[in-house]
């Protein structure tokens, strides 16, 4: 194996402590020296001396919960990091201990064993902190309106079987009625209903028949009730400091959302997973695989297993998945992604197909935010598309022909002329 980083350092890192392990390959033998220091402030200081004291600009240390990132922001200006991910650096368990861990993790990393992990610039860091918290209120407000209306299906009220929202108007205005009062005026709920509802006034009345709550019930039913409005206040707070973080971002979130299925929420979520620089992930093949996109590849014996996606990207794949179920029911007959997902659900099924879809848009993402071009795959033509890339395309795959018959000799340089197309 080929020696990769003559000077490099293996971090094993924990909460209060790490153990570092420097080994030096000038000679036959590799030296090894090893130090513990603390995780405070002024440990991970004395870290960063001792390494520069011993010319070591190369670090590398396991991804272990959230005890990494202090060490990352204390060396990330001066020394060359990478995180990798336990399953690369993992050792045998039964010989293992944290000077161990430390040098095995150093020995992988200076034949170049280790693939770093992807971690994006300070603010794009950030503002993944905000979106990756919204997506968590935006679950547990789901949550709440479980519950809220699981409070109302326990005392005989199947008022969910009627109206297509429960926290509609007329459903909310009924709720909170019920709420109010101990006796139930029918023909009072019959006129809180509004639009097409009150052709179901006779429905509504039978799901309230039989109402029965107690004040201690209705207590905690407010309290699920003032949950939910708190979160959903503290979900626009968080709007706007998002809204403020991505100003710098607004071209590259256009650009986004130039792709069908894609609208602004989507593609803030989508920049701040992988950020704008496509050189971290080199190729969208790698990029789809670290977002968990990629089928597996496990045969043996010349049998093939599981093919199962990875469990990789649970931030950014949900985000994928929401845009291509949006981009597949588009309203259009000859939309780009529907006819894809249509042409694939009928080999392949539609779980699988939405799958392709989100693949497909995350490689669009790649190619749009390497080249700075709105979206404009290459096989668009046969879809529907806007007049002027129609004749860009058509263009471009003209040239390609004639290129084709000179390089072959049918036709000389000059011969054929594309003008018509052009203008």
């Amino acid at each position: 194996m080929k020696l990769t980083y003559p000077v490099c350092c293996g971090v094993d890192v924990h909460k209060t402590f790490l153990v570092a392990t420097i080994i030096t390959s000038d000679f036959i033998t590799p030296k090894y020296k090893q130090k513990r220091f603390s995780t405070f402030y002024n440990g991970l200081l004395s870290f960063k001396q001792w390494l520069l004291e011993n010319n070591c600009k190369d670090v590398c240390m396991e991804s272990t919960g959230k005890y990494w990132v202090p060490v990352w922001n204390v060396l990330e200006s001066s020394v060359h990091v990478v995180i990798a991910n336990p399953k690369w650096v993992s050792a045998v368990k039964g010989n293992k201990d944290d000077k161990k861990d430390s040098k095995w993790i150093g020995e992988l990393f200076r034949m170049g064993l280790v693939p770093g992990s992807y971690v994006p610039s300070k603010d794009i860091r950030i503002l993944r902190e905000f979106t990756r918290y919204r997506s968590k209120l935006v679950s547990m407000r789901a949550s709440e309106k479980n519950r809220f209306q699981n409070a109302f299906t326990v005392c005989n009220l199947t008022l969910d079987a009627v109206v297509s929202d429960m926290f509609g108007k007329s459903a909310a205005s009924i709720e909170n009625y019920l709420l109010s009062t101990d006796s139930v005026d029918p023909d009072y709920c019959v006129s809180l209903l509004q639009g097409s509802l009150k052709k179901k006034a006779s429905d509504v009345v039978e799901a309230i028949e039989g109402f029965s709550m107690t004040a201690e019930q209705k207590t905690r039913v407010r309290i699920v009730q003032g949950h939910f409005a708190d979160i959903d206040k503290r979900i626009a707070e968080l709007d706007e400091t998002i809204g403020n973080l991505v100003s710098d971002y607004e071209g590259v979130i256009s650009l986004l959302c130039t792709i069908p299925g894609i609208d602004r929420r989507l593609a803030i979520t989508i920049l701040s997973e992988i950020g704008t620089d496509m050189s971290q992930f080199g190729s969208s093949k790698r990029l789809c695989r670290w977002a968990g996109l990629t089928p597996g590849n496990n045969e043996s014996a010349g049998k093939k297993k599981s093919v199962r996606i990875s469990r990789a990207g649970i931030y950014l794949k949900p985000a994928l998945v929401e845009a291509a179920h949006a981009a597949v029911k588009s309203s259009q007959s000859n939309s780009y992604f529907r006819t894809k997902y249509e042409r694939i659900m009928k080999r392949r099924g539609k779980k699988r197909a939405i799958i392709a879809i989100a693949r497909m848009m995350l490689t669009c993402v790649f190619a749009m935010l390497q080249s700075g071009e709105v979206f404009n795959p290459c096989d668009i033509q046969k879809f529907d598309m806007p007049e002027e890339l129609r004749k860009r395309q058509v263009l471009s795959s003209a040239k390609d022909a004639v290129k084709l018959l000179v390089s072959l000799g049918v036709v000389s340089e000059g011969m054929i002329s594309l003008e018509k197309l052009a203008s």
